[in-house]
């Protein structure tokens, strides 16, 4: 048999294995050149009688099947997406035969990813077993985060393999988890050492085909079956019409308080899994398919998937135009011990795997640091990222904190994260300079302060850059790289390299004043007080972004990362881009009333203990205003604060900041909580259309100010129909 992306080996036990290597492509995915092979590879396994049993594995390193090849996506109409899923629907449906029909057990050998198709190939099979490797080895239906739900029986199967609510929570929310949590949910059968996989694979199917007899259960082990927790949520919320109904009904609530209704994705999954169990599993694919098709060309999906991709090819930018190649980074010293240099380390020391020194002014601050690393491992080891004895190694190995600038003379890259002080920064790269070799790399995790200015008059400005990071260092996706028009390609190139190795989506602008994100920031966020001066509400601002998408409203934020920091940013905007980055005089009241947001308890929202309250009413009699709810409408709210954002990002790119309006997109969804299924803010102007936006900023020009005169390139596309995007 000639194949292409699969091999087929027979042994004596009767048993094939089955093993997928797409040509070409570094990972298994659904395409459908691969249909005539895949159709050979199941007559073959269906006919050929001296095959009893088959494994199915794959050839690639550290992949199983990471599902469909989502770039087919942009092809499909309606009709022919339902056509395609009828027919990968039909080739599980064989998988599946093989046992049900034919008596043959298909046992899944999964190493690396299983996700989407994959686990929908990997459900159609009799039997799972897993790899031990939770670094690489994951499980997951993360369609909904494509805008899209499992199109190949993920919706019918998984709910009946773990469980209606369990199932939900996997394919709701897209998340994916690690071998060792997929067999406690029953996802896989076990769990073994990657070198023992194919072994204990083929060993599963043939005591599959000669079963141990199981010994009767008594009527005590019974009723202390039944008695179990799960066991009886299953009886009375699964197996039942009416169980199932409160279920649907409760996992329906969650979601759109998730969602807040933006997303049509996980409703339409929902639904599709309540009619599998109603109406039964083939009405269940039928509508499985049916709703597949819908999303594919919802604008929701379109915007989903072009973050995809742009994440796809920032993973494969270098950062530079030049053939300019990353040197490597092995020792790191980390100015600062506090929230951002703790996190820089976290990052160091779990992802990238370097050692860091981390140089404080004091034991404490020091103690600070090492102690922030230290909680970020033991969060990984409490989810089982991590073995304990790793964590400990990591943290003996690759951690260390010092008072003495000395202790940085042999790191390959400073990454400075003290306050955002102009002169304070200045002063450290000299000290840094100073002590560090020729070929050291000095990085700024400023938010504001351009790197030139920084740099001015040091000994080494090739060499010095920004690398700004969002809080908190650990969780959050990007990393903003900043290069003024001295730095040398090679220093952008590691920085680059080394920001992958941290785990982040790197994007690189042009330095100027606040960059990108924070930029970007700045109007919005002074417009939240002249709304405030409108008589609109802190409820009602936070409440009609949330609606709009973001994941939290901007005053909410406002608090989270300090009124005084966002004053001293301000001014740094006002300096340079003058009165349309002004905020209201208003906004010096909060600073005169010492209202610093959650840090000091004082902001807009009340605190107690740290966590957030209801908002703190008197903030209105300190700005000066009168709150008069149902002033400013929702639809009024959320034009005026995303066009402040939008309108600035176009500048950027304009005025050279950007790259790409494809950099913009990632930075303002993965840096500011732009709603991912608009697709950052050049997309959603592609999607709005530049002629209506600058229509709606005129108008809003005309109502409140030249604050919103749209950017001289938008007025241009306006003009002449072009879009930031091609289709």
């Amino acid at each position: 048999m000639d194949l292409t992306h699969f091999t087929l080996d027979l042994d004596e036990d009767g048993i094939a294995t089955v093993l997928m290597d797409r040509a070409g492509e570094e990972m298994n995915t659904l395409a459908p050149e691969l249909s005539d092979d895949l159709a050979a590879v199941l007559d073959r396994l269906e006919q050929d009688p001296a095959i009893r049993g088959v494994v199915l594995g794959s050839a690639k390193p550290a992949n199983f099947h990471a599902g469909a090849d989502i770039r087919a996506f942009a092809d499909l109409d309606e009709t022919s997406a339902v056509a395609t899923l009828q027919d990968v629907q039909d080739a599980f449906d064989r998988i599946e035969g093989l046992t049900k029909r034919a008596g043959k057990p298909v046992v899944a050998a999964i190493h690396g990813a299983c996700l989407g198709g994959g686990l929908e190939l990997a459900l159609a099979c009799s039997a799972r077993i897993s790899s031990d490797d939770e670094a690489v080895t994951q499980f997951g239906q993360p369609e909904v985060k494509l805008g899209l739900l499992p199109g190949a029986g993920g919706t019918q199967r998984l709910p009946r393999l773990i469980g209606i609510a369990a199932a939900l929570d996997l394919i709701l929310s897209g998340r994916t988890v690690r071998p060792r949590r997929a067999h406690k949910l029953g996802l896989v059968d076990a769990v073994v050492p990657a070198d023992q996989l194919l072994g204990a694979a083929h060993a599963h199917a043939l005591a599959a085909l000669d079963p141990a007899p199981k010994p009767p259960l008594s009527l005590a082990d019974r009723a202390k079956q039944i008695l179990q927790p799960a066991e009886l949520q299953s009886l009375a919320l699964e197996r039942n019409p009416l169980g199932r109904k409160v279920l649907f009904a409760q996992a329906e609530k969650k979601m759109l308080a998730q969602t807040r209704g933006n997303y049509p994705a996980p409703p339409a999954a929902l639904e599709c899994v309540r009619i599998g169990f109603e109406e039964g599993i083939e009405a269940g694919l039928a509508a499985e398919r049916a709703a597949f098709a819908r999303l594919v060309n919802t604008p929701e999906s379109r915007a989903l998937r072009s973050i995809f991709f742009a994440t796809q090819e920032l993973k494969r930018d270098t950062g530079t135009e030049s053939d300019a190649e990353a040197r490597e980074i092995s020792t790191v010293g980390v100015l600062g011990g506090g929230l951002m240099g703790g996190g820089i380390t976290a990052v160091n020391t779990t992802r990238a795997g370097v050692r860091t020194v981390i140089k404080e002014v004091d034991a404490a601050g020091v103690a600070r640091g090492i102690g922030y690393v230290q909680k970020v491992l033991d969060t990984q080891v409490k989810r089982r990222r991590m073995q304990k004895a790793d964590a400990w190694l990591a943290m003996q190995r690759r951690v260390e904190g010092t008072e003495n600038y000395d202790a940085l003379s042999g790191v390959d890259i400073v990454i400075e994260a003290v306050f955002e002080d102009l002169n304070l920064k200045r002063s450290v790269l000299a000290d840094v300079e100073r002590v560090t070799r020729s070929d050291t790399i000095f990085a700024s995790n400023t938010s504001s302060i351009p790197i030139g200015d920084i740099a001015a008059g040091a000994e080494r400005p090739g060499q010095i850059l920004g690398m700004h990071y969002f809080s908190p260092v650990e969780k959050m996706p990007l990393l903003e790289v900043i290069v003024t028009d001295q730095t040398e390609d090679w220093v952008t190139a590691t920085a680059v390299a080394f920001g992958k190795r941290q785990g982040k989506t790197v994007i690189v602008v042009n330095d100027a004043p606040g960059f990108y994100t924070t930029r970007i920031l700045g109007p919005y966020s002074a417009e939240v007080l002249y709304l405030l001066e409108d008589g609109a509400t802190v409820e009602e601002i936070d409440g009609a972004l949330k609606d709009w998408g973001f994941p939290v409203g901007p005053v909410t934020l406002s608090d989270e990362v300090g009124i005084d920091v966002g004053a001293k940013i301000g001014k740094i905007l006002e300096g340079a881009f003058g009165e349309r980055m002004a905020a209201p005089p208003a906004f010096a009241a909060l600073i005169d009333d010492d209202r610093k947001g959650r840090k000091n308890g004082r902001g807009f929202y009340q605190y107690e203990d740290g966590k957030k309250g209801d908002v703190d009413e008197s903030v209105y009699a300190v700005l000066g205003v009168e709150p008069r709810p149902g002033t400013v409408s929702r639809r009024e709210i959320q034009d005026r604060l995303s066009l402040q954002m939008v309108n600035e990002a176009v500048r950027c790119l304009e005025d050279g900041v950007l790259r790409s309006a494809r950099d913009g997109d990632i930075g303002a969804v993965m840096g500011l909580g732009f709603p991912p299924f608009r697709g950052g803010p050049f997309r959603w102007v592609d999607q709005l259309g530049p002629g209506t936006t600058v229509e709606t900023l005129q108008r809003l020009a005309k109502e409140h100010g030249s604050r919103f005169d749209p950017a001289p390139l938008l007025v241009e596309m306006a003009a002449d129909g072009s879009t930031f995007h091609t289709a």
